[in-house]
This record gives structure tokens, C-alpha cells and sequence, in this order.
């Protein structure tokens, strides 16, 4: 029995079968010091393999089969489910249902730095090749992906091409993300039981309610505690999640791209590859996973986190309404305090006054007057800023140019216009003219006017997304491809500019995304106290230096919500930095505040882009703790933010994640706040002038400092150093 194991951190057990796929027979944490040929042999052969042919008292074993299959008596779900249309001799479709693959090749390659195997199976009487590719990534997770071919004659629709990965049967909780727009990845859990738990998204992009990860765990696992599992689909299109547990007690979970009617039929020589699924496991709980995640994603831009700049991005300042020599006071104010990047939002291009006009029209507005927008870019370059813009390429309003001009480049079905949201249509980036056209006009802008930084947005859901050259088939398949291609594309063509990706906020944040951009807008709700449960779900997933947090102004123009300056900082500090706030409203006292915290963060922030992140445990709603400590554990940053009050008093501020074997130096920083010092001093009231308390890792991190006072939507950060 050939056992192969993938992985550093996860570890995946792929043991080859002679006659059939080869079997999954476990997935989990990897032992210190990682598999050894007999540990793992041990484990495939205690999982067991169901045989052949089972009698009714034949007991199965709990191996997962590389893809299940009806004709292999698998009573899970299904991995593949399509049908073969008709040469018009026989039935019109239906044929070559049910697959039974048989392996052709096992190839492990012993190069690869963290284990790979790529099966090769073939099913000679459906006429179809399947290819599978299992690998370890940077981080020490696992991704699997399968890839189909059509060998035999006439199509073959695919309606679902799914990965299904082994979870422990130890695993009786699960856990995904919900939410809705302004207010992204909300945690939900509930316990595991018999049947199937399937998470799809139906919007042409994963949605703001995005499972996101789905992750099967030990009875009360939390952040640092637990055996937990997760799995991500790594798509920016439509998606499902799917967790089963079978009567006979096997878990699985994983999933694939959610299909459409006739999205993907192939004929005769045609490949379909399903996504890649990601999965990673821990025995620290949650933020095991995380630490994962982060570092695949790091590894994927190495430079980006020497190029995270503090940002201005003007939206709610003036919305629409770009009055030039306003745009220049911005800017001015936005040097003045600090910030490194400034960005003009929607309304620059075109006949663009509001969002019902001008959009697809990829032209600097001729309101900015003869030079355009160079007068602005060079000014925030003189100011020592990088200069970006808001793109929106996917999109078109139906009063734009674009759309007079070319009515058919747009996703539509029935011959009919889809119904407008926002006053626009989704273009359909699977035609070469329409993907050329943009690239040319985009090319041009950030050509011309200096830009350093794009924020590309999607703001309408794919809904009735027929695709023109399928005569009306479903195309966000298609278009999805297209738009990693767009990006990748102006990416090679503008290697310097820093991309941000967005999509009405965080309806598109997933491992592929991700990894075609520096930065995501975490979301469109920038309520401090909305965006602290906003940016600790999305953190899951992205690393801290990915998600953009941005200050907003006293009363937030989406919840009404009033918040002190310092909150709403302390919220941001933790992530990606910036501005979203009409600096010319705030007075000087606040401008100067706003300097300090500036220059705290920009102090830390190598800190908290690099280290691992860690979230406390066993705390009422009505607070959170979170921090991130150096890889090497010499230093921690942390947030004790009071979210709403208390009935009991307030719990002790934890400080997680340090060596509980040596000794800190903790010391409050919020900027020019007296009552930070006691916030950190403890021993009693003689005690409250301390302005630095040492003590070790472990009474850090088990008993915790004095809480800050008691007052809703406070926040403290501190600072602990590792003393020599």
C-alpha cells in the first residue's frame, strides 16, 4: 500500500488503489516533527477501506474516495454530476451519468517543497479522462482541484465538479460566515448532524453572505483551542461550500464553483478545471487556521508588505461632487496628517455626476479642465503621495457612450435587457472586443495621469447573466474567467501600480482574488463599532495587512453612529490603515490626533502586517480582545476594545499569543491619553501612576491586565516588549 503524504502544518493521507481512485484517509494537524512513513501507513490502514463489492454485513471503512462515485457504492454525495447529450440516435441527453473511473497514473513529485500528487484516471465506456492535483502550499495548508476531459463523442454538460476532503469524526461543531452589505463575514455556528449543509452563492461573485471558510471543529473550539478543519473555495465567481456527514458517521467537506444551467458543456477535446479548494487544519483553534491563510497569501506578494501606505480615499468626503480646487485641500490636509496615498473615488470620468450616468466611459471628465487630472496627481506626488483611482471595468450604466455604442457587449439573456440595478448592466469581459477595449482605455488613464494605485470595484450582482456569444447561456462561468484575465493583463502591463480589489464592499474576498491583489476593501460600512465584528470575521480568511480600514467621520454616513476619534482609530489600527472623512470638517485639535495616531501606526505597522494574529477567548459579546505578536515572540501589539457595556465588571485585558517564559515590558500607547496609564497598571490604586508593568507571558496572558473603564466604545492599545 503506497501512502503519500501532502502537507507541512495539514497534513493529507492519499493512499493509491490499484483498481479505483485513490482513497483520502485523513486529513488533520500533522504531528510535530510531520508523518513518518510507518505513522502514516498506520493511520490509512486504521481508517480502513470500504471493499469492492460490500455485503450487508460487510462494516465500510471511513476513507473519503479521491472523487465519489455511485458505481464505487459511495452513498455520499456525488463528485461529478453531468450527463452526455445525444447524437440523435438515442436519447437527446442523460447517457454516461454515472462514472467509474480508473487510475492510469500516481505521480508524487518529490521535488515539490511541500508535497504533490497528480492522479491521472480514465473511464473508458462515459468517454472521459479526469486529472487530479493535490498539493501542500506555503503556510502549510493543502489545495486539491480536478480537472475533467471529454474523450468521447458528442458534449458532455457538467452541472457540478466538486472536491470532497475527509474531516475527523471527532468533529461535532461547524462554523461558516453569513452577513449582508455594510456588514460582512458574521460569524454563525451550530452543531453538526446527519445530512448535507451546502453554502452557495447565486450573484456572479461569493457575496457579501460568503461562507467564506467553512470549518468543522472539537466540541467548543475557539480562537486558540480546539481541533478544527477548514476549507475554502477559491473562486471569485459563483461558489458552493458543501459539509455532509453520512449515517455511517464520515464527515466531508469541501466544494466546487456553482454551475448554471448549461453553463459548461464540452465537447469532443474540451478540459473543465474546477477551482482550487483549499484546507487547512490546527489544534489551536481558529486562529491556527488563520496563521495558515495569512502566510499563503503573503507568500503570494512578497513586496507588497514594504509597499502598505497609510490612505486618503475621498469618497465620503465628496461623494460625486469632485470640485478640483476641494480635491487640492484634501490632499493638502491628507499630507499634513500623514497619510502616503490618495485616492479619487467614483466620479472622475466621463459625463459621471451621480451613479446613473457615464460609467464604462474610462475618460478623465472634462470638468477637470484641459490638463485633465495630471494637475491633481502631481500635486499629491509633490506632497510625497502616491496617487490613485476608483475603477469599475466589469460595469456600464445604459446612459454611457460605451453602452450607445455597443448595447450588445453586456451579460443579458432572452433577447431582454436585465433588470438595471443601479442604473447599470454587467459587461461581459468573455468577449475579446469588450476585454480589449477596456484594457485600452484603462491602460491609457493610468498611463497619463501617474496613478500609482487602482481600487477596483463591482457594485452589481451578476442576476440574468446570459453571455451573447453562448445565444443567451449562462455566462458569469465565462465572464469570471475573464476578469482574472483583465486583471492579470493590466497587472503585466502596469507592473508598479498597487491594486485593491473590491466589490460593493467584501462580496468578493477569496484565496483567488486575493492573490491578483494587495489590498481588499473589507467592507462599505465604516462604523467603527460594525467594523470591529467585520474585520475579525474577515481576518479568517485575509491576512491583517489585506483589509483596508479606514477612519470615518464622527457620525458615520451609514449607521448614524457617533464615535470618539481614538475608537475609531483603535479599530483601524489592526489592518491596512486609512481615511475615509472630509478632513477639512475636522477641527485642529482632531487634525493633530489624528497625526499622532498616524505616526503610532506607521511605528507598528511592520508588526502588525508580519506578525501572527490572536484573538481572545472566553469574553462577553460586549468586548474583544485581538492582537498580533512577532513570529519570534519579542513583541505584541494589542486592542482591548469595550464594545457596549457590562453588566459584571469589565473582564481583564489578556494579552495572547506571548512566551509564557519570559518577561514583557507592557506600555500603553494610545496617543496623549492619561487614562491609558491606568489602564495598564494594576496592584491597586497606589499603583495607577505605573506607566509600564512587566510581567511574564504567562501571567500576561492567563491573569491580564486591569481593564480599561467601563464607557461603550472605548478601545486601548498596548504594547508589550520582550526584556533581554
Amino acid at each position: 500500500m503506497s501512502v503519500h503524504v501532502i502537507g507541512t502544518r495539514t497534513a493529507l493521507l492519499v493512499v493509491e488503489r490499484p483498481d479505483r481512485l485513490p482513497a483520502l484517509a485523513w486529513l488533520g494537524a500533522a504531528p510535530e516533527g510531520g508523518f513518518s512513513p510507518e505513522d502514516a501507513a498506520d493511520v490509512a490502514a486504521l481508517v480502513g477501506d470500504p471493499p469492492a463489492f460490500p455485503t450487508p454485513f460487510d462494516i465500510f471503512g471511513r476513507a473519503v474516495p479521491l472523487l465519489g462515485e455511485a458505481s464505487q457504492l459511495w452513498i455520499g454525495r456525488r463528485g461529478l454530476r453531468g450527463h452526455r447529450l445525444g447524437d440523435g440516435s438515442g436519447p437527446a441527453a442523460g447517457r454516461d451519468w454515472s462514472s467509474r473511473f480508473v487510475p492510469v497514473s500516481v505521480t508524487a513529485d518529490a521535488s515539490a517543497e511541500h508535497g504533490a500528487v497528480v492522479v491521472e484516471a480514465v473511464d473508458e465506456v462515459a468517454g472521459l479522462a479526469l486529472r487530479s492535483e493535490l498539493e501542500g502550499v506555503a503556510g502549510g495548508g493543502v489545495r486539491v482541484r480536478h480537472a475533467l476531459r471529454n474523450t468521447g463523442a458528442g458534449g458532455y454538460v457538467v452541472d457540478a465538479l466538486e472536491v470532497a476532503l475527509p474531516a475527523p469524526v471527532t468533529m461535532v461543531e461547524q462554523l461558516d460566515f453569513t452577513g449582508r452589505w455594510a456588514l460582512e463575514r458574521m460569524a454563525q455556528r451550530r452543531p453538526i448532524a446527519d445530512g448535507t449543509w451546502v453554502r452557495e452563492s447565486t450573484e456572479g461573485r461569493p457575496g457579501w453572505d460568503s461562507a467564506t471558510m467553512l470549518i468543522a471543529g472539537e466540541q467548543g473550539f475557539g480562537f486558540s483551542r480546539g481541533q478544527v478543519v477548514g476549507v475554502h473555495v477559491a473562486a471569485a465567481g459563483e461558489v458552493r461550500h458543501v459539509l455532509e456527514r453520512q449515517r455511517t458517521g464520515i464527515i466531508t467537506v469541501g466544494g466546487g464553483e456553482a454551475l448554471g444551467p448549461g453553463e459548461v458543456v464540452l465537447a469532443p477535446g474540451e478540459e473543465y478545471a474546477t477551482p482550487w479548494v483549499y484546507a487547512f487544519a490546527a489544534d489551536d483553534g481558529l486562529d491556527g487556521l488563520a496563521a495558515q491563510s495569512h502566510a499563503l497569501v503573503r507568500s503570494w506578494h512578497p513586496d507588497a508588505l514594504h509597499e502598505r501606505a497609510v490612505t486618503s480615499n475621498v469618497w465620503e468626503a465628496v461623494y460625486h461632487d469632485h470640485d478640483v480646487e476641494r480635491l487640492f485641500a484634501l490632499a493638502r490636509l491628507a499630507a499634513e496628517v500623514g497619510v502616503e496615498r490618495f485616492v479619487l473615488d467614483d466620479g472622475w470620468f466621463g459625463s459621471r455626476r451621480d451613479d446613473s450616468r457615464g460609467l464604462g466611459d474610462w475618460v478623465v471628465s472634462d470638468h477637470f479642465g484641459p490638463d485633465g487630472l495630471r494637475p491633481l496627481s502631481d500635486l499629491v506626488h509633490e506632497l510625497g503621495m502616491e496617487f490613485g483611482l476608483w475603477l469599475e471595468p466589469e460595469m456600464v450604466n445604459l446612459d454611457s457612450d460605451l453602452y450607445r455604442a455597443h448595447p450588445d457587449w453586456i451579460l443579458a439573456t432572452g433577447g431582454r435587457v436585465p433588470t438595471p440595478m443601479r442604473s447599470q448592466e454587467v459587461l461581459d469581459l468573455s468577449r475579446p472586443e469588450v476585454h480589449d477595449h477596456l484594457f485600452s482605455q484603462i491602460s491609457a488613464v493610468l498611463a497619463e495621469n501617474g496613478v500609482d494605485y487602482v481600487k477596483w470595484d463591482h457594485n452589481r450582482q451578476l442576476f440574468d447573466a446570459g453571455s451573447g456569444v453562448r445565444d443567451g447561456a449562462t455566462g458569469i462561468h465565462a465572464h469570471t474567467l475573464g476578469y482574472a484575465a483583465l486583471l492579470d493583463r493590466l497587472r503585466a502591463a502596469h507592473p508598479d501600480v498597487v491594486w485593491e480589489g473590491c466589490a460593493s464592499g467584501g462580496a468578493r474576498i477569496d484565496l483567488d482574488s486575493l492573490s491578483r491583489v494587495e489590498r481588499v476593501w473589507t467592507s462599505d460600512g465604516t462604523d467603527a463599532l460594525s467594523r470591529q465584528r467585520i474585520q475579525r470575521g474577515t481576518a479568517q480568511l485575509a491576512p491583517l495587512a489585506w483589509l483596508g480600514a479606514h477612519i470615518s467621520a464622527p457620525r458615520n454616513h451609514q449607521t448614524g453612529r457617533v464615535s470618539d476619534l481614538d475608537f475609531r482609530v483603535a479599530t483601524a489600527f489592526l489592518g491596512d490603515l486609512g481615511i475615509e472623512w472630509d478632513l477639512s470638517s475636522a477641527n485642529l485639535e482632531e487634525r493633530d490626533r489624528l497625526r499622532d495616531w498616524i505616526a503610532l501606526y506607521r511605528k507598528h505597522r511592520g508588526l502588525v502586517h508580519t506578525g501572527r494574529l490572536h484573538r481572545a477567548d472566553d469574553l462577553p459579546d460586549a468586548v474583544a480582545v485581538t492582537g498580533v505578536v512577532a513570529d519570534d515572540r519579542s513583541e505584541g501589539i494589542f486592542v482591548y476594545a469595550q464594545l457596549e457595556e457590562t453588566v459584571a465588571d469589565p473582564p481583564p485585558f489578556r494579552l495572547p499569543g506571548l512566551d509564557a517564559r519570559a518577561r514583557y515590558a507592557v506600555r500603553a500607547v494610545n496617543p496623549g491619553s492619561a487614562a491609558s496609564d491606568r489602564f495598564v497598571s494594576g496592584g491597586g490604586a497606589s499603583a495607577r501612576g505605573v506607566t509600564v508593568v512587566e510581567a511574564s507571558g504567562f501571567a500576561l496572558g492567563t491573569v491580564g491586565l486591569l481593564p480599561p473603564a467601563r464607557w461603550p466604545q472605548t478601545a486601548r492599545v498596548v504594547h508589550a516588549e520582550r526584556l533581554d
